[in-house]
């Protein structure tokens, strides 16, 4: 069975550290950067985060000592970076040398591009409020918030924190997951139903974490205040950005990175992964959709480009990881091969039917949380409001972009819709075929986006 700790994946937390990430870099030397980030919010009220960044010494990163002062480093220099792209009136395309040659650096240490991603972001961005002295192993949402934020909004922080959480519970599925592979490997069917079975429950636990979204995070505060900040430099022209993306330093070339996106969380990918759901480009969905007998991960053809790109902007040793869920996973296959099986078999479906349920609350978040803001976007706010990033108006007709820089909607529920193609079952296919299995959720504040 795969060792998890061989790929930076605790069996106890998933893919956040096994501890608290370091708020703070002790070292005097490089305080500067710590005194900028700690007062983000009020220098962005003030417009006055350009000049101060401007003025900042250029700090080698030789004095981190270890990868979780190196991530803090990541961290705070990602915020910077945005903030500085990002946080005045009209967005620049050029980061300043001071930021950005440390950036560069710690982004190659990390395997990472140099920018604010879901890791910087999320997964090294929270500590406890009341120190419990308990191990990161019994992590209590409640007690938790975040180092850094552009807005100081408790919205911000609790968009942030969802998902610490979220990757937090989702460590049982990982745990599962490998379990299972394992079983299948092994040809051991009656441990792999009850795999399969806990496994479900653990995705339909996860959708649960995701709709604690609404709690803390407004809709608006999030689409007018918070997710332009969160832009990357990529296909964001239309936002006011040079097309070819933002000059880092003293290079003549520019650089184009995707902004922070929970597309780049391992945790799905690895379900994807682990079940042998295949995602195709935008429009390429093959038909008929359903997966053949002989069809897997590894010979159904070409991959969605965006996913397989997301996997650029996680943690190198996690893009290993579901690099080796890619190659080893054959619990599809020993299905197929058992189909008489009827308790494997819906075991089998019952965890994609969890999955594309997932996927489904995920719509309805981006529906509520992006897309009817996006509507409201030409009367509401005022021009600053307007000014930058995704929140800028769109041309009629144009698609809502998510912070990667792809078409929303019609790239999730693609997404979604493939989920059910590798049903192994009649009644799976039939459950999972597009439209049916909707019509299970019926959303509670009366949004229908199918």
């Amino acid at each position: 069975m795969l060792d998890l700790q061989d790929f930076d994946v605790s069996p106890t937390c998933g893919f956040l550290p096994s501890e608290y990430p370091v708020a703070r870099l002790s070292l005097p030397y490089y305080q500067p950067w710590e005194d900028l980030v700690a007062n983000l919010p009020a220098l962005l009220l003030s417009r006055r985060i350009r000049v101060l960044v401007d003025k900042l010494p250029i700090l080698p990163t030789d004095k981190l000592t270890s990868i979780a002062e190196v991530r803090r480093a990541y961290q705070v220099l990602g915020f910077l970076a945005h903030a500085y792209v990002w946080g005045v009136n009209e967005p620049t395309d050029r980061i300043p040398e001071s930021v950005a040659r440390p950036l560069v650096d710690t982004a190659e240490t990390l395997g990472l591009p140099p920018l604010a991603t879901y890791a910087g972001l999320c997964l090294w961005n929270f500590k406890e409020i009341m120190p419990t002295g308990n191990s990161i192993k019994n992590l209590d949402l409640d007690n938790l918030t975040t180092i850094n934020t552009f807005t100081g909004s408790i919205d911000e922080s609790w968009f942030y924190l969802v998902s610490v959480f979220f990757e937090y519970k989702g460590a049982g599925t990982i745990r599962t997951g490998v379990e299972s592979i394992a079983h299948a490997q092994n040809g051991d069917s009656e441990k792999l139903i009850g795999s399969l079975q806990k496994l479900a429950q653990a995705i339909d636990e996860l959708g649960t974490v995701l709709m604690r979204m609404e709690e803390m995070c407004d809709p608006h505060v999030f689409y007018f205040r918070i997710r332009p900040y969160l832009a990357g430099w990529k296909n964001m022209a239309d936002a006011g950005l040079n097309k070819d993306g933002v000059f880092y330093g003293n290079e003549q070339k520019p650089r184009a990175y995707a902004g922070g996106s929970n597309a780049q969380s391992s945790m799905i990918q690895f379900l994807d992964s682990l079940l042998s759901v295949k995602h195709f480009s935008t429009g390429e969905r093959p038909v008929p959709h359903q997966t053949t007998d002989s069809q897997t991960t590894k010979t159904a053809g070409p991959r969605n480009d965006y996913l397989m790109d997301m996997r650029q902007y996680m943690p190198r040793k996690h893009r290993e990881f579901l690099a080796t869920i890619d190659r080893d996973s054959c619990i599809r296959d020993f299905v197929m091969k058992n189909k008489d099986n009827s308790a494997l078999v819906l075991a089998y479906d019952a965890c994609l039917a969890m999955l594309k349920l997932f996927r489904d609350k995920h719509i309805q978040i981006v529906t509520r949380y992006v897309v009817l803001q996006a509507k409201q976007a030409g009367k509401m706010g005022s021009l600053l409001t307007l000014r930058s990033g995704l929140a800028k108006k769109k041309k009629l007709g144009a698609e809502e972009k998510g912070t990667g820089g792809t078409s929303l909607l019609p790239f999730l529920k693609q997404c979604r819709d493939e989920t059910g193609d590798p049903a192994a079952g009649s009644w799976g296919q039939r459950i999972l075929s597009d439209g049916v299995m909707r019509l299970r959720y019926s959303k509670p504040n009366g949004i229908n986006e199918d």
